[in-house]
């Protein structure tokens, strides 16, 4: 079944899917959303903010989060690929958008036809200019220069003669150079001086563009952790990813110290809750086993559904406590020890209780930091891999802005049920 979030029709959801979604889902705060893009845009200005919505948003839904982050002050859009671009356009998102990541297969006739700026490394132009031709409508190209971060980029060595050859196209009517970029590899370790080194090599690499003739409408540098911590990186546009989704790029500093709402929760219900004995097996390996005798609850949350496989540890809470997940994560489903409830003797079951993974952290919940560090990874990883098994359901849309259906959360920040 072709769910709402993959037409872009958010208000055709079957009775079947909206009945799935109380099962599991992943609640997509769009109020939060519009608060994280504001919260950035008074850090920035006067640069504009580009929010970043490759990957489906980092998982939350490309075109609702699109248009909140417009609906609150954000001037870009940027995305990885042309064909995420193409969706958006295809949503009838009209925002300057960039996508900046390509094969020798992109499509970057459709790319000019839609009106998205392309990023040009070197190898790129000849096809963009191919692709003006084709179209007999200029492309809009940002030239990008990698200052440090060895990934896509013309080097410094080959700069000088990818602006020249681009300022040729130009005159010829076949492309605009609208904008000059590059991209940070530890602006989120501050303490670290290669930020500084990059930044120098982004001004060289400006002044070239300037004596070649180049005048953009934007330079931009900065990603999320820089755009809070160096403003001398803000240029004409930052580029904000995590940030827009209300996590923080730096370790040992919350979202909640830089102004920021973690904007989804992912949440499901105990699927059983069963008293075993002590010494009893849980999941594949049976490399935990019950300390006593013990009451063991079941979430329908696996692998497939995006929880990283390694992350035994991480929190699920359930009624207000947190318990650690034991035994290996499965691909449908993962259990936590609630210790001696004592269910088949009267006691209290928690059987089809709300059991959170992570959301915004408030009242001591788990977050999506909580389990990266129980993976071993970053919080980017954990919001992006929460897989289209897991429903998207959107709560604080603005009535007129295009987002999907509201829901009001519940009391103490809790999304609806």
């Amino acid at each position: 079944m072709t769910s709402p979030a993959a037409t872009g029709d958010f208000r055709s959801a079957s009775k079947a899917e909206a009945a799935f979604a109380d099962e599991r889902s992943a609640v997509i705060d769009l109020g939060a959303i519009r608060h994280n893009v504001r919260s950035i845009a008074a850090v920035a200005s006067p640069a504009q903010v580009m929010a970043v919505v490759k990957a489906d948003a980092y998982g939350h839904g490309a075109v609702p989060v699109a248009r909140a982050a417009l609906s609150a002050g954000a001037s870009w859009l940027g995305v990885a690929h042309i064909s995420e671009a193409l969706a958006l356009r295809a949503a009838g998102i009209e925002a300057p958008l960039l996508a900046w990541l390509h094969t020798s297969d992109s499509n970057f006739a459709a790319a000019v036809a839609a009106g998205i700026d392309i990023g040009c490394s070197g190898w790129e132009l000849q096809r963009i200019v191919a692709a003006a031709r084709e179209q007999e409508r200029p492309a809009r190209v940002h030239l990008k220069v990698d200052t440090g971060l060895g990934r896509n980029g013309a080097t410094l060595d080959t700069w000088d003669s990818l602006v020249g050859e681009a300022m040729e196209y130009q005159d010829q009517g076949l492309l605009r150079v609208v904008g000059i970029f590059s991209h940070l590899a530890v602006a989120d370790e501050p303490e670290r001086p290669e930020t500084d080194d990059q930044l120098a090599a982004f001004r060289v690499a400006l002044a070239i563009a300037q004596d070649a003739g180049v005048d953009p409408e934007v330079r931009h540098l900065a990603n999320t952790p820089a755009t809070l911590s160096r403003p001398d990186t803000h240029f004409d546009l930052v580029r904000v990813g995590l940030g827009v989704y209300g996590l923080s790029p730096f370790e040992g500093q919350s979202s909640g110290e830089l102004g920021l709402r973690p904007a989804m929760t992912v949440r499901t219900v105990v699927s059983q809750c069963k008293d075993v004995p002590a010494g009893q097996g849980v999941s594949y390996g049976l490399n935990y086993r019950t300390p006593g005798t013990s009451t063991l609850g079941l979430i329908p949350l696996g692998y497939a559904d995006g929880v990283p496989r390694i992350a035994t540890g991480g929190p699920v809470r359930v009624e207000g406590v947190n318990y650690p997940v034991v035994g290996r994560i499965a691909m449908d489903q993962m259990v936590i020890d609630l210790g001696p409830l004592n269910v088949s003797a009267g006691g209290r079951s928690v059987l089809g209780s709300e059991a959170v993974l992570f959301g915004n952290g408030a009242d001591g919940g788990p977050t999506a930091e909580d389990w990266a560090r129980a993976a071993g990874t970053n919080n980017y990883e954990i919001v992006t891999r929460i897989s289209p098994r897991v429903p998207r359901r959107y709560i604080n849309e603005v009535p007129g802005m295009g987002e999907p259906g509201t829901e009001e959360p519940r009391r103490g920040g809790e999304p609806a049920r």
